[in-house]
Parts: C-alpha cells; sequence; structure tokens
C-alpha cells in the first residue's frame, strides 16, 4: 500500500450505495471522488477520460452507476433497451479502459464492478438490465484474466436487493415477494455491501470473481 492515502473513484456517486461505500472507505482513511453523471457521464468517453486524467493515481474504481428501466420485451422500447446496456455495461467498458491506463503505470489497482442477481436469473421485466448485467461479469472476468499479470485485480460484486432510490419503487409495491425469495428473508443492507467491498479490497490474492451478497438461493446447473 502506497504511503499516501490511497484513493477511489465511484461513478454513480450520488446513489445511496455509492454514499455508503464513500463513507466505509473514508473512515478507513481513503481518499474518495464519487461523481455524479453532472460531473461524468459514464456513457461520455470524453468526461470519463477527463475526471480519470486529473487524479494523482487511482488504487480502487468501483463501477456503480445504473438505473431501471424495465418493461416486458415486446413493450420495451429501443431506447429502453439501449440506454441500460449505455450506462451499466459500456459505462464500466470505458471507466475501466481509463482506469487501466492509470493503473498499468502504477503496476497494481483494483476494479469493482457492482453487478445483479438479475445477472444470474434473468427475472421476466428486466431483459436490459439482466442483459446489461450478465455481459458485466463477463467483462469483469475477462478483465482479471488480460490484466492479472499486471498486477490488477478486477471482481464483480452483486450486492442483492437494497433499500436505494432504485429499488424503492420495487420495494413498495412487492416487498413480501422479494423478501420471500431469500432464505433469511430480509434484505441485504448499503452499509453490510460497502463493508464487503472495502474488505474484497484488501485480498490481494483475489481476481476475476462474483460475489453474491444475499440470501438468494441459486440453483447449480
Amino acid at each position: 500500500m502506497p504511503s499516501q492515502a490511497p484513493l477511489a473513484l465511484i461513478t454513480g456517486g450520488a446513489g445511496d450505495l455509492a454514499q455508503a461505500i464513500r463513507r466505509e472507505l473514508e473512515n478507513q482513511g481513503w481518499q474518495v471522488h464519487a461523481p455524479g453523471r453532472e460531473e461524468m457521464d459514464v456513457t461520455d468517453k470524453t468526461q470519463v477520460q477527463a475526471v480519470m486524467a486529473a487524479l494523482p493515481r487511482l488504487d480502487l474504481l468501483v463501477h456503480n452507476a445504473g438505473f431501471l428501466r424495465d418493461a416486458m420485451l415486446t413493450k420495451m422500447t429501443e431506447n429502453d433497451f439501449q440506454d441500460v446496456l449505455e450506462v451499466h455495461l459500456k459505462g464500466a467498458f470505458l471507466a475501466a479502459q481509463a482506469a487501466l491506463k492509470i493503473m498499468v503505470k502504477q503496476r497494481q489497482g483494483h476494479i469493482v464492478n457492482i453487478g445483479s442477481f438479475s445477472a444470474l436469473s434473468g427475472p421476466a421485466g428486466q431483459g436490459n438490465y439482466a442483459a446489461a448485467k450478465a455481459g458485466l461479469i463477463a467483462l469483469t472476468q475477462s478483465l482479471a484474466a488480460e490484466y492479472g499479470p499486471r498486477n490488477i485485480r478486477a471482481n464483480c460484486v452483486l450486492p442483492g436487493f437494497l433499500e436505494t432510490k432504485m429499488s424503492r419503487p420495487l420495494l413498495t409495491k412487492h416487498r413480501p415477494k422479494i423478501e420471500a425469495a431469500h432464505a433469511l428473508g430480509r434484505l441485504n443492507t448499503v452499509e453490510d455491501a460497502a463493508r464487503f467491498i472495502t474488505f474484497l479490497h484488501t485480498m490481494e490474492h483475489v481476481s476475476g470473481q462474483v460475489f453474491q451478497l444475499d440470501s438468494r438461493i441459486r440453483k447449480w446447473t
């Protein structure tokens, strides 16, 4: 670990999970940049590169930017599909690409992509979101394979159904059903997810992995 405070950048910085990660990292002595969409639109390559280029170093990138635009497939517009992929998947690509320019020079770094259980379950009404998050897992593993020899790690964290602004409308409508799908009958919290991500960064020999943080049980296939 460098002598100066380590530095992290969290995309989608205005979100509830991003703010929880920020607080946890800062409590551990990190410098944290958490730009919102107004400061860094992850779908805009120029903006992403400009923000990254201004950093003195980068030890941890957390790609957290995301949103929902759920609809059944026959009612989903092309824009609904494309816009979700742009933020979740293209955004991860652009952010990682810019971050790697810094991390390769440092010969160290860690990229954490925030995934979703939807990537594994493919729920009805989330064809765009599930496809984007499934692609994000593959992108994470590819990054880990490509840049492991340069001491750069990449992992994907599926934090679970959290009490956030993004998920609140679904929880308002379907909370009993959502909780019933969890073996423990309860949801994860943004604070626990943030603690896990902070701890994961300290595990210097772990890369290319997918971590599910709730109690939904998926079958082996």
